[in-house]
């Protein structure tokens, strides 16, 4: 292991680590270099396990020994070590979890790929919100979701929060971005999929009466929170369908819902 000890938060060798908290200059930064950054132990060892390339890791000088194990098939992979200081002056936060990976991306799935190895799928339309798209991809590992299509502008699964959020579960869910949008849903109906469009409109189906046919082989659509699904996205749905809610509660939030619908729509019946 290749172990250099750093005391200038501004030593070049940090490059891919600095701002972290910056949204922009990170959405602007990270997938034109190639990379993502993955934060603590756990995020960094299935990164590996799951097969992608570390550009270099940066860890608390007190856990080099932590991460030993972590990168031992990686073994020319820099190990940077640095003083908790250097590291919060480096990455504009107190990293607590004292171990950052910068982790090189790998070529996106193609959509008709997604649509052709899956047979239960997730499709998001304008989830821009990190905390809430790594939600849904741990709940997708969890509860059987085979892909994760996303609209052209949803978030990028691979950003810090997400991965962290997720749990590394980003890496065990296969996803494709779609180009166009709602036309992709087309493509999605194509493949055989019932696409089933979230609602808490009152005349949509409640999930637990979907019809069999409609369960076989389906796609759920979620929205952004908030907002919710677009006029066109729903035009171009089979089904509109929603969780019967009790006390007068009208939605739950996107990564909640998506939770139970997962479970309704994977479960063996």
């Amino acid at each position: 292991m290749n172990v250099d000890h750093i005391t200038d938060p501004d030593d070049p060798r940090l490059a891919d680590y600095r701002c972290l908290t910056d949204v922009d200059l990170r959405v602007a930064f990270e997938p034109p270099h190639g990379l993502f950054v993955a934060e603590g132990e756990l995020v960094l060892r299935r990164a590996v396990a799951a097969g992608y390339e570390l550009r270099s890791v940066l860890v608390d000088a007190k856990r080099v020994a932590q991460v030993a194990d972590a990168i031992a098939a990686q073994p020319d992979v820099p190990v940077y070590a640095a003083a908790p200081a250097v590291l919060q002056a480096t990455t504009g936060f107190h990293v607590h979890r004292g171990i950052l990976a910068s982790v090189r991306r790998r070529p996106v799935a193609q959509v008709a790929d997604l649509l052709a190895a899956s047979r239960r799928l997730a499709v998001l339309e304008d989830v821009n919100n990190h905390t809430n798209l790594g939600a849904i991809f741990r709940g997708a590992a969890a509860l059987g979701i085979d892909g994760v299509l996303l609209s052209p502008s949803c978030a990028d699964p691979l950003y810090r929060r997400s991965v962290r959020v997720s749990m590394g579960e980003v890496f065990a869910v296969p996803y494709a971005r779609a180009d166009s949008w709602p036309g992709a849903l087309a493509d999605v109906r194509a493949a055989g999929f019932t696409v089933l469009a979230m609602t808490p409109a009152e005349d949509a189906v409640a999930l637990d009466r979907l019809r069999a046919v409609d369960r076989a082989r389906p796609a759920l659509l979620l929205g952004a929170e908030g907002p919710g699904l677009s006029r066109g996205a729903l035009t171009a749905s089979d089904v509109a369908v929603r969780i019967p809610m009790r006390r007068g509660v009208d939605s739950l939030n996107v990564a909640a819902a998506a939770a139970v619908a997962f479970w309704e729509i994977c479960r063996e019946t």
